[in-house]
Formats: structure tokens, sequence, C-alpha cells
């Protein structure tokens, strides 16, 4: 059984996610520090690589894992260096509980990057903050995703993967780099981009997309922000004002019908040692068109906000991957296999 570290839920992680929120933070000097350069990383060098596989599968996947730094001293640059050890661990921790999933459908090659400092970016105006992430986080992950073209994949179909910052940098990706390599976007199985609203405004300004709208479709978008019932209009700083489309991750429908915990294939959670196992019949998935967030109803919400409190009450962004945990990676098998034509 997949195990994971414990340590990661309790991390408080300000997901670079809450781009979209109005951040009230202090004044800063024009002079940003994480300014000085900007030089891409340089993925010819092993150390910059999370995840480089041996043993080679059909397919491949490639993973962009979660915020997994913060600024803990102002005097620290906005964007962290790529070998910064608070976020390669972090990474690591966060590769353990999502990008296992997809270990079974392909070869998982995951890049460190640079991230973002989410109260500098949230500091700045909207068009700002997108220019921060493509400057730094988009910029390497696109770097490293050429060089992964150019030196590991050989031809071969792959998925994206992503959470949160992740997440965002995969949207980067797909609309700048996969919007101008229709080559290369022929041989995407899927995208899973997941914790991050995709917006019908955001499929609307790139028709070369298409979102999931079942379990086996290829070259698709699967997205999905997760949260009690219970939480107010506005209250995720997730998805704060943005309505996301949604797939359900057990019943891989488009509509509100629920999908009961009992029909899920089971979720990796933490038992009383901090090892994360298989839970059956946890976590039940409802979709909320108007929110446009997946509903689970069927957990504690005091005792995941215990596990990961740290964007309040209900909201599950911590356990997007965690609760389906199983059915993605069944899901990516299927979609794997429907593109590579396996019975």
């Amino acid at each position: 059984m997949k195990t994971g570290n414990l340590l990661l839920f309790r991390i408080g992680f300000i997901p670079l996610v809450i781009l979209i929120i109005v951040f009230a933070g202090c004044e800063r000097d024009d002079e940003s520090p994480y300014l000085e350069t900007n030089l891409v990383t340089d993925y010819s060098v092993a150390s910059h690589w999370l995840s480089l596989p041996v043993n080679l599968k059909q397919a491949d996947v490639f993973y962009v894992y979660p915020t997994a730094w913060y600024k803990v001293d102002d005097h620290e640059p906005d964007i962290c260096a790529v070998d910064h050890p608070m976020m390669m661990e972090g990474a690591r921790q966060a590769f353990a509980r999502q990008a296992t999933a997809f270990e079974a459908a392909g070869n998982v090659y995951a890049p460190f990057y640079r991230q973002a400092d989410a109260h500098y970016t949230l500091s700045l105006p909207e068009a700002q903050r997108w220019q921060v992430i493509r400057d730094y986080p988009a910029k390497d992950v696109i770097a490293a995703f050429e060089y992964y073209l150019a030196h590991f994949n050989h031809g071969r179909p792959f998925i994206l993967a992503g959470h949160s910052q992740g997440a965002n940098v995969l949207l980067v990706l797909l609309s700048d780099y996969l919007g101008h390599h229709p080559d290369v976007y022929k041989r995407m199985i899927a995208a899973y981009v997941i914790g991050y609203p995709v917006t019908e405004s955001y499929m609307a300004s790139n028709k070369h997309l298409k979102f999931a709208a079942g379990p086996d479709d290829t070259g698709v978008i699967i997205s999905y922000n997760t949260q009690s019932p219970k939480v107010l209009p506005g209250a995720n700083p997730v998805v704060a004002n943005n309505i996301g489309l949604v797939i359900n991750p057990i019943s891989w429908t488009r509509d509100e019908t629920p999908a009961p915990a009992s029909e899920s294939l089971g979720s990796l959670m933490p038992d009383s040692t901090g090892q994360f196992v298989r839970v059956p019949a946890f976590a039940d998935a409802r979709i909320d068109l108007t929110k446009g967030v997946l509903i689970c109803s069927s957990v504690n919400d005091s005792a995941m906000f215990r596990l990961a409190g740290t964007m309040g009450l209900g909201v599950y962004h911590s356990f997007d991957y965690p609760f389906y945990y199983f059915n993605l990676e069944e899901n990516a098998i299927r979609r794997t296999h429907t593109y590579l034509g396996i019975k």
C-alpha cells in the first residue's frame, strides 16, 4: 500500500491557487528581490527533477506538485530557489499522496520548479499576478516539459497532472504551449487539473481544449474543487467567485446526481500513526453546478479541519486527491488504455 507522511497536512502552506482574492497586504518597494534574475532552470541537471523513472511503460505522466513553499521571513525573495529545502521536501510529500495514483498508468516525470510566494502575488493586480506565474513557475515547468519531450518522452502519449499551484501552472502550459503545438497536444491522454477552477471563459479562450464528458474520453481536462455542503458562497478561497467546470471523480458524470461513498474505490487517508492507507467507502461526491464545486458530505468537517484546516472549515482543498485517490488511479489507467486501444 502506498503511504505518505501526515506532516504535509499540518504544514500551513498558503496555496497560490488563491489568485482570485484581493489581498490587503503590506506595501512593498517597487524593486522586489525576486526581480534580480529570471534565468530558467536548467533541466539537463538531474537534481532539478523530483522524479525520473527508469522502468518504462507505454505512456507517461508529467506531474506538477502544489504549493510546497512560503516565505517565513520578509527578507526572503518572493520566488524560491529551485532547490529550496522546504519546497523540495513538500514536493516529495505531495508526490506520495498525489502522483503515485498515476504510477500504474504511466512513467511519472516530475520537475522541481521555482514557486511564487502567495502573499506577494496576491498583492498585485490580477494581470500582474498571472504574469508572475508565467515568468517563474510556468516558465520553469514549460522548460521542463520541453526538455522531457526532447530527451525522455520518445513520442509516447502522456497524462498531465497537477494540483493547486501546479494546476494553475498547467493551465498556462495547456494554453500557451499546447495551443501552439497541436502535434504534441494530440498525444495528450488527459490533463488532471485539480484544485483550481477551469472556467467557461478559459475554455472559450482556448478552443483547442476540451473538458471531460465521461470516464474514458481522451485529450480532455479533468477538474474539480472539493468542499463541504456547509461552506457558504465565497468562503472557499480556492474558487472564490470563479465558477469552474466540474466532473464527478466517482461516477465520471457532469450532472448533479450524487455518487455515494459506497461506490467509491477508496480514499488514501492517514491512520493513527500518520501513514496513509486505503479507506473504503469514505468520501462521496456530488457536483454543485451553481457554485462550480464538488460537494463531499460523508466526512466529518471538524476531523478534516484538524488535519488540514488552514483554508477554513469545510474547505477540502488538501483532500482533492486523497478523497478520490483510487478512483483517479483507475480512471488514469482507463483513459490510457482507451488511448492505446487496449481492451
